[in-house]
């Protein structure tokens, strides 16, 4: 199914934003476009256009708060060492 991918974007984005509830639609013609409701539960709003799969899932991504990516010291040692290299 095409929407998987799409769908799992918005899965994404809801674990990472608790203040809306995002979910997408899908035009007739295979378009995508991201709703968002509010956390109280308020009216649903569009809040983008029609998009092909793949700029669906790069706007999911993109919106919202991001994830932090976990560094480790040993991470960070070795990305000393890098450079001290050059």
């Amino acid at each position: 199914m095409r929407s998987t991918k799409a769908s799992a974007a918005v899965t994404r984005l809801n674990a990472r934003d608790a203040d809306y509830r995002y979910s997408m639609g899908i035009t007739a013609s295979g378009f995508f476009y991201l709703l968002r409701t509010d956390s109280a539960g308020g009216a649903t709003e569009r809040i983008s256009g029609e998009l092909t799969q793949e700029e669906f899932i790069e706007l999911a991504n993109r919106t919202g708060p991001q994830k932090k990516v976990k560094v480790s010291r040993l991470d960070v040692a070795f990305e000393q060492q890098l450079k001290q290299r050059k």
